[in-house]
């Protein structure tokens, strides 16, 4: 029973749909629009890292460079890295959320300065 991923051609988002039979499809909708428009992509894969491999990768003080806490999007950025580093998907949703926390923090270390 394979899961295929599909990207809605109208939202832009990423929809999994489980295909119980290849011969007879379920109909495809996305999950956030509902919208038919939908074009087949290939799935991410977790790559066999172990959870001691990951976590020594993230404190290494390499990946730490140009790291400003006072940032917020310096911290989207790590967290972002951070989750990919995981193997986790921060998705969509969360990316947006991050983002929208540095624009924020530019516009209040904008109007701080004034």
């Amino acid at each position: 029973m394979p899961i295929y991923e599909y990207r809605c051609q109208d939202c832009d988002k990423r929809s999994s749909l489980l295909v119980l039979s290849i011969s007879h499809p379920p109909p495809l909708a996305c999950n956030y629009c509902h919208s038919a428009k939908l074009e087949r992509v290939l799935s991410r894969f977790a790559s066999p890292k172990s959870e001691e491999a990951r976590l020594e990768s993230l404190a290494d003080p390499s990946h730490l460079g140009g790291l400003d806490d006072n940032d917020p999007k310096s911290m989207a950025r790590f967290m972002k890295k951070m989750g990919e580093e995981m193997g986790e998907d921060v998705g969509d949703d969360v990316e947006a959320a991050l983002d929208e926390a540095g624009a924020e923090g530019e516009a209040s270390s904008t109007t701080d300065i004034d």
